[in-house]
């Protein structure tokens, strides 16, 4: 894992996006005691007021503190994001490893059972649940979730595939190995690499999706703060107040960039070259 993380950030670029994250999460673990004023408390007569020496960053149409509500926001947002890869990544490669390593009938239900499910559009099917069962964060990750792990299964199954067929695989089914044993031991430390560059990835579009979601009012319910949400309330005064729709756009731009690079550093420190897709 040192070895990984050293190679990745001999790429300049991911090097930037690993400073990036590092003060993005370090920011919203502190966000209690780096918040300069209480999220959630209102100052009507002070609504849309810019940024000042008291709120850095302005104060929206309530009169809240732009910036602490920003800290905020990136422990919710992070969480989506991190919350729906890890879901996502555990159900996938459960079935993307079952489906490529047994074969037969188990890999043409899996098969046919991601065909049906990839031709229903993501987002608007993370709109539809998240519309019918209600904003909140539960709903938020299990509405990104559904269709999330496809991706994930079809890049492990085809990997799975691609290492059982390996001369070493073959030799421990030649001497007697347990299929649970050559599963874990032998082939996916051997299949994870595209994965975890896969889920560097995914982190970014489910935070891209879940400010989708918030700034059509079905992410997290009010008043807590997410820097989609942040923005749908902000654009309504895009011209008055343009910080209000500034700050997070801002946040989100460079969080997804800073995992973009951090996915392309892994990508070249493990000499992933093929489409993962």
């Amino acid at each position: 894992m040192n070895e990984l993380l050293r190679r990745t950030a001999r790429h300049r670029g991911a090097a930037a996006g690993l400073a990036v994250l590092a003060v993005m999460v370090l920011a919203a673990a502190l966000a209690p005691v780096l918040a300069t004023h209480d999220p959630f408390v209102q100052s009507l007569d002070e609504g849309l007021t810019g940024p000042t020496a008291a709120h850095w960053l302005g104060q929206d149409k309530f009169g809240r503190d732009v910036f602490s509500r920003l800290l905020h926001g990136a422990r919710l947002s992070l969480a989506v994001g991190i919350g729906t890869v890890s879901i996502s990544l555990a159900i996938g490669l459960i079935a993307g490893s079952l489906a490529g390593f047994l074969g037969g009938w188990a890999d043409r239900v899996f098969t046919s059972t991601c065909d049906v499910l990839l031709a229903f559009p993501g987002i608007l099917l993370a709109i539809g649940i998240a519309a019918v069962r209600g904003p909140s964060f539960g709903n938020v990750l299990f509405a990104l979730s559904v269709l999330g792990w496809v991706g994930y299964a079809r890049v492990i199954r085809a990997q799975v595939l691609k290492v059982k067929a390996m001369e070493f695989v073959e030799s421990a089914r030649a001497v007697g190995a347990p299929p649970s044993r050559m599963l874990l031991t032998h082939i996916l430390p051997n299949a994870l690499s595209p994965i975890l560059v896969e889920a560097t990835f995914g982190v970014a579009r489910a935070i891209v999706a879940e400010a989708g979601l918030s700034f059509l009012g079905l992410g997290v319910a009010a008043p807590a703060a997410s820097w989609g949400s942040m923005i749908g309330e902000g654009r309504h005064f895009l011209f008055v107040a343009p910080h209000l729709v500034t700050a997070p756009g801002a946040a989100i731009l460079l969080t997804v960039m800073a995992f973009n690079f951090v996915g392309d550093g892994l990508r070249d420190a493990l000499d992933v070259r093929e489409d993962m897709r």
